[in-house]
């Protein structure tokens, strides 16, 4: 597999039929197998997807045709599982977010840079044809200097579609779903420097598909405001009550000439408009023709090209970290009533070569 990675799965949750689906398509990408705490469901994602089972995370870190391992296990055991994995030699591309505190994140940044292995982590929406889309149009000046973004991340309630909902609640609809357009607004921006934000708790008590009650502690609805280093302020509203059919959706970016909107700050396929100060909206049209909905697969696609290709991968471990630093300051923000200052920063990616 010289010129392939060769890459493990580990946890094989709702997400990582979507994610092996993409994986077998790519040229530059092996999947050699998968594992998960309960193996019937590592055996499932094989059978259908290819590849090998594995009891343990130890015993398919312990494959030596594995190069690259992707991390798709619940939020809290990202950072003990991303851990393994490098300290086991592996390349790590991670589902979000990349840990649930900034120190975790940094500490694996930092383990990561000093095993000379690659780092990767979602979410890379940002990669679409709509988001690329509207990057290039702000890019190139269409909007003049942009100050103000409002972005919107109305996820409904995942009891109504996911069997085990709890390990959303408790991460809550800020750090599970805003990381979402703050990636692809750090992305084309750069760095954020100071949060506020108030949370609320708006339906504490809720029950599963199954009928099983549960109770909700950490808020699931939060507004917040983030200043921008390079200027613009942003808008945050992310909750886990008012559902996708809601008309608040999308991000809008207003600059002193004109705005743009998306329709989603999730699928390739997404609606993007331009408007002047004070006219109509009216379409862009796309870069290229887009994926229909989200290619999970497409930011583990472009480390392992770039791994081949001896370049820097555009998902990074350090922009993850700022977003982690981003949500953990809105977290303190909530609890003081106060601005909290960030202070990490990162590189930001290039666009991709079809939109550059």
């Amino acid at each position: 597999m010289a010129d392939k990675i060769g890459v493990g799965i580990i946890g094989c949750g709702n997400i990582a039929g979507r994610y092996a689906a993409n994986l077998k398509q790519y040229p530059e990408m092996e999947l050699v197998g998968a594992t998960d705490i309960d193996y019937s469901r590592a055996e499932a994602l094989t059978k259908e997807h290819g590849g090998q089972p594995y009891r343990t995370t130890a015993e398919l870190l312990a494959d030596d045709r594995i190069q690259m391992v992707v991390n798709l296990t619940i939020h809290h055991a990202h950072k003990a599982v991303i851990t393994e994995a490098l300290n086991a030699g592996k390349h790590v591309y991670s589902e979000k977010p990349l840990a649930m505190t900034y120190a975790d994140a940094r500490e694996l940044v930092e383990l990561a840079q000093s095993k000379g292995l690659r780092l990767g982590c979602s979410p890379i929406t940002w990669m679409g044809e709509a988001q690329q889309t509207a990057w290039k149009q702000i890019r190139e000046g269409r909007l003049g200097d942009v100050r103000v973004i409002f972005a919107e991340v109305n996820w409904g309630r995942i009891e109504t579609w996911h069997p085990a909902p709890e390990p959303f609640y408790e991460v809550g609809a800020l750090y599970d779903v805003g990381v979402y357009p703050l990636t692809l607004i750090t992305t084309i921006f750069g760095p954020a420097r100071r949060v506020w934000a108030k949370g609320e708790l708006l339906k504490p008590d809720r029950q599963t598909l199954d009928g099983r009650p549960f109770h909700v502690s950490t808020p699931d609805f939060v507004v917040s405001m983030v200043e921008l280093e390079s200027g613009p302020v942003v808008r945050l509203t992310t909750d886990f009550y008012v559902g996708q059919h809601s008309k608040q959706k999308g991000v809008e970016f207003h600059g002193d000439v004109g705005s743009l909107y998306i329709s989603s700050w999730q699928v390739f396929d997404a609606d993007v408009e331009f408007t002047e100060f004070g006219k109509k909206y009216e379409p862009v049209p796309l870069i290229k023709e887009p994926y229909h909905g989200t290619e999970w697969g497409r930011g583990a696609r472009d480390m392992a090209q770039a791994i081949l290709e001896n370049r820097p991968h555009r998902a990074t471990g350090e922009q993850a970290a700022h977003v982690v630093e981003i949500l953990e300051a809105a977290t303190r923000a909530m609890a003081s009533g106060e601005a909290v200052e960030v202070q990490s920063t990162f590189q930001q990616p290039t666009p991709m070569d079809w939109a550059s």
